[in-house]
């Protein structure tokens, strides 16, 4: 498999004790599901088979290509997990008689003694021939909470007559065990990280990377896993560094990918970079392929979604559809009397445009029956948000039922600055399967759909969401000529406030010092803690940053802080 374009032929492969080394070396980008272990055993066999073909002396496929994820939680506790795995090393082991010149790289969960450990083992021509562990966990700490950091001599093996370690996870990033590695004799590193994805976590990683190969003048070669796993996401984009801490291949973010990597002591290798995404580029990547490996991997026939005219749900319905396609979506206007004929209007436009199907359901009726069926309980009380939400609650009933009926999952259209504030209904607007925007600031909402209008990553079509969709102010139309400015901040002013908060740690000191007032700063903290008890009953959804809700940010529900 080629790497596609090539750019300029700086020498990925430094010149070393004067002979010529020539080898092969096919990184595997792969997307899996957990647990699916005969589907995994079967596309390795298959890899590792071409390989065979192609001349390929190595295949290194990311962290966890064994278990199809790299996030297992708490199944590594099960005996029965861990049995599985080790069966589907074996039955590669005893493959392995078939490909007998390829040494297959293979991270898995594995006990030494009785700790769980990240563990490495290089299988080739039936044996394996080396094996490792991690040794610092770090950050991988929030994927691996059940590893144990193991110390054991650097795994090193040979491809062809070169001398190769692998580094699992944050020893890659840890330079007494990159300097361990090379003093070992290794003239090659192998990188397998297990970083998810955030706003800059590829760009980040990849310099990581180079510096450890600059400083250790040694070629790094590091394969990344990719795909959408529950609520954690994989970017991909794995890099190879040549000694001197230039990247000389980069395989393209979000999507399954494979490449070839020749080493070469005496010349040089053609450089394949594809292109690094800009933020907003990512975030629409990365939202794209959490939907769709949600959708796929729990085997729904599609997705469904209450459009209502607003900017939220027009873009998880763009989301949508760049995911699954215009004929796996579905969406429903649910009106009631105060929705707006423009709303009417701009809903049925959109769906028009992507070609999804979309039914009205009026709710009015609904909403009166349970008007009617509470009004001896409310007597004598005047109509405020428990009214109000009863409209959502309606909505939320009908979506939920055709999802049962049908099959397709629910999505959510809440974003992250609604989702702080509790700015939603429980069993309402939040009811669903999978929460797209929940780790979206409102602010990115606009940005995100004004950049998607611009660009047509997928296919689908320019311009999906109309124009006046994103410059109408927010309303959630429970009431009369309601609009989200008059519950919540100026949501410019509101994200700035809460990213400050959750993201830089200030202080309500600090952000009154930063110019926030001291009455909005107490209200919005206020809101953010009375509503951590409907985050903790909100569907799951992608996580994009470093201070999600539910798994970075985690507070408890009863307490007095005020800080």
């Amino acid at each position: 498999m080629g790497l596609g374009m090539a750019t300029d032929n700086r020498p990925f492969w430094p010149k070393k004790r004067g002979a010529a080394v020539h080898s092969q070396l096919r990184v595997l980008q792969g997307n899996g599901v957990l647990g699916d272990w005969s589907a995994q055993v079967q596309h390795l066999i298959a890899a590792a088979v071409q390989a065979q073909r192609d001349g390929v002396r190595c295949l290194l496929p990311g962290a966890f290509a064994l278990c199809g994820s790299p996030v297992a939680g708490d199944y590594v506790l099960r005996p029965d997990f861990l049995a599985a795995a080790q069966a589907a090393l074996q039955q590669l082991v005893d493959a392995s008689t078939a490909w007998p010149d390829v040494a297959l790289v293979l991270s898995h969960p594995g006990l030494h003694g009785a700790q769980l450990a990240h563990t490495v083992s290089v299988v080739r021509n039936g044996r394996i021939v080396a094996s490792g562990s991690q040794q610092h966990l770090g950050a991988d700490a929030v994927l691996l909470r059940h590893y144990a950091g193991v110390a054991t001599p650097p795994c090193l093996f040979t491809v062809g007559e070169t001398p190769v370690a692998v580094l699992l996870g944050q020893d890659a990033l840890t330079p007494a065990c990159v300097q361990a590695a090379v003093a070992a004799g290794a003239q090659l590193l192998l990188a397998l990280p297990v970083q998810p994805f955030h706003a800059g976590q590829p760009q980040a990683l990849e310099a990581a990377l180079a510096a450890q190969a600059r400083a250790a003048q040694c070629p790094l070669i590091s394969s990344h896993p990719v795909g959408g796993y529950d609520h954690w996401v994989f970017a991909g984009a794995s890099v190879a560094c040549n000694a001197q801490g230039e990247t000389t291949h980069r395989l393209e973010s979000f999507v399954a990918a494979a490449a070839d990597m020749a080493v070469n002591g005496e010349g040089s290798t053609p450089n394949s970079l594809a292109p690094v995404r800009d933020q907003l580029s990512s975030l629409w990547h990365a939202l794209v392929l959490a939907v769709r490996d949600y959708v796929e991997k729990n085997r729904f026939p599609g997705a469904l979604l209450g459009l209502s005219g607003g900017i939220d749900s027009a873009l998880v319905l763009a989301v949508a559809v760049d995911a699954l396609g215009p004929q796996r979506v579905r969406t429903v206007m649910m009106p009631s009397p105060y929705t707006a004929d423009i709303s009417w209007q701009d809903a049925q436009a959109m769906a028009d445009g992507l070609g999804v199907r979309h039914d009205v359901i009026h709710i009015a009726a609904q909403v009166q029956a349970f008007e009617q069926a509470l009004a001896p309980l409310l007597a004598g009380t005047a109509p405020d948000t428990t009214e109000e939400n009863l409209q959502a609650r309606c909505r939320g009933t009908l979506l939920m039922a055709l999802s049962n009926k049908f099959g397709p999952v629910v999505l959510t259209t809440s974003n992250k600055s609604e989702v702080a504030m509790g700015y939603g209904t429980l069993y309402g607007d939040m009811a669903g399967g999978f929460a797209v925007l929940c780790d979206v600031w409102k602010t990115q909402v606009f940005a995100l759909a004004r950049w998607r209008n611009a660009h047509d990553p997928f296919g689908t079509g320019r311009a999906p969401i109309p124009e006046r969709i994103i410059t109408r102010p927010p309303s959630a139309e429970l009431r009369p000529d309601q609009k989200d400015e008059d519950s919540l901040p100026p949501y410019d002013v509101l994200d700035a406030l809460l990213r400050q908060y959750l993201e830089q740690g200030a202080s309500p000191a600090q952000l009154a010092q930063a110019g926030f007032a001291p009455e909005l700063v107490a209200r919005v903290l206020r809101l953010l803690r009375l509503s951590e008890y409907k985050r903790r009953q909100a569907p799951g959804g992608p996580r994009l940053s470093q201070t999600a809700f539910g798994h970075d940010w985690q507070v408890p529900m009863t307490h007095r802080f005020a800080g």
